[in-house]
C-alpha cells in the first residue's frame, strides 16, 4: 500500500498545478487572440499601417495607426522629461532625508497617488490647462500621464536606493563630500541600474495608459505631430485610438484596434523585459 503522505502529495501538487493553470490560462487566451487578430489586421494593412492614418469608417480599407503611433513616441519622451526629474528627486529626498517630516509627506503623498482613480488626473489636468488653453494638446496629455507615472518610478527608485550599503555613503563623507553629493554621486551611481528600471516602468505605465487622456489629448486622428510645436495642439495616441475604435460599428475600426492593441502589448513587453534585464544585473 503506497505511503498515504505520499498520495496526499502528490494530489496536492496536481491540484496547484490545475488552478495555476486555470488562472493564467485567460491571459494566454487574451495574448493568442490577441496576436491572432493583430497580426492579420497588420498583414492585411501592408507597411501602410505604421504611416497611414485610419481609413474611413465603413469603407473597405483599414488605413492606418501613423498619427497615433508618433503621438504616443511624443507622449512618452514629453511625459519622461517632465515626470522622470522628479521622480527620482523625490526618491533621493525620501530615502537620503528619511527622518524628516517632509519626505515623510512625500511618500505619503506619491503612494496615495497610486490609489487615485487616473480618469480623475486627466479631469485635473483638464480643468488646470485644456481649458485656461480653450483646447486639447498633446502637452495636456503628457502632463496627465507624466502624474500617473510618478508614483511607479518613485517606488522603484527609493527601492534601489535604499539597497545601497550605508558604508557607501560613510566613504563619501569621509573624502569631504556634501550629502547632496553623497546622494547623487555615490548612491544614485550604484544604483543607476535600479533607476533605469524605475524609469522604463513608468514610461510604460505612460504609454499603456487611456483614462487620462480621454480629457486631454483630443484624437486627432489625421494630424502628424512632428515638431515641438505640435506639442500645442490635439494629437492622438495608440491605447485612446483603441479605446475609441473598438466601440463602432464598424468593422475596418474594430480590425485596426486589434492591430493597435498588438503594437502595443509588444512595446509594453519589450519595455518591461528591459526593466527585467535590469534589474536581475543590479549590483552594489
Amino acid at each position: 500500500m503506497p505511503d498515504i503522505r505520499r498520495v496526499k502529495e502528490r494530489l496536492f501538487l496536481a491540484l496547484v498545478s490545475l488552478l495555476a493553470l486555470a488562472a493564467v490560462a485567460p491571459l494566454f487566451h487574451i495574448l493568442a487572440t490577441l496576436a491572432l487578430r493583430g497580426l492579420g489586421a497588420i498583414v492585411e494593412a501592408g507597411p501602410g499601417f505604421f504611416t497611414q492614418a485610419p481609413a474611413a469608417p465603413g469603407s473597405g480599407e483599414l488605413g492606418g495607426i501613423g498619427p497615433a503611433l508618433l503621438g504616443t513616441v511624443w507622449l512618452g519622451l514629453v511625459s519622461a522629461l517632465l515626470g522622470v526629474p522628479l521622480a527620482v528627486l523625490t526618491g533621493v529626498f525620501i530615502v537620503e532625508y528619511r527622518g524628516s517630516l517632509l519626505a515623510g509627506l512625500a511618500r505619503l503623498s506619491t503612494s496615495s497617488l497610486v490609489e487615485v482613480p487616473t480618469v480623475l488626473i486627466g479631469m485635473l489636468v483638464f480643468l488646470l490647462i485644456v481649458k485656461p488653453m480653450g483646447h486639447y494638446s498633446i502637452l495636456a496629455g503628457a502632463v496627465a500621464v507624466s502624474l500617473v507615472m510618478l508614483p511607479y518610478t518613485v517606488s522603484y527608485v527609493e527601492r534601489a536606493l535604499s539597497q545601497v550599503p550605508h558604508t557607501y555613503r560613510e566613504a563619501g563623507y569621509a573624502m569631504g563630500m556634501t550629502r547632496s553629493q553623497v546622494a547623487y554621486r555615490v548612491a544614485v551611481a550604484i544604483a543607476r541600474r535600479g533607476v533605469a528600471a524605475g524609469v522604463l516602468v513608468g514610461v510604460s505605465k505612460a504609454l499603456s495608459e487611456t483614462a487620462p487622456l480621454l480629457f486631454t489629448l483630443g484624437s486627432a486622428r489625421g494630424v502628424y505631430p512632428t515638431s515641438p510645436g505640435s506639442l500645442l495642439e490635439p494629437g492622438d495616441a495608440v491605447p485612446l485610438l483603441i479605446f475609441q475604435l473598438a466601440q463602432t460599428p464598424y468593422e475596418n475600426w474594430q480590425e485596426l484596434a486589434w492591430g493597435a492593441g498588438l503594437v502595443l502589448t509588444l512595446l509594453v513587453l519589450l519595455l518591461f523585459t528591459l526593466v527585467k534585464l535590469l534589474v536581475r544585473e543590479v549590483r552594489v
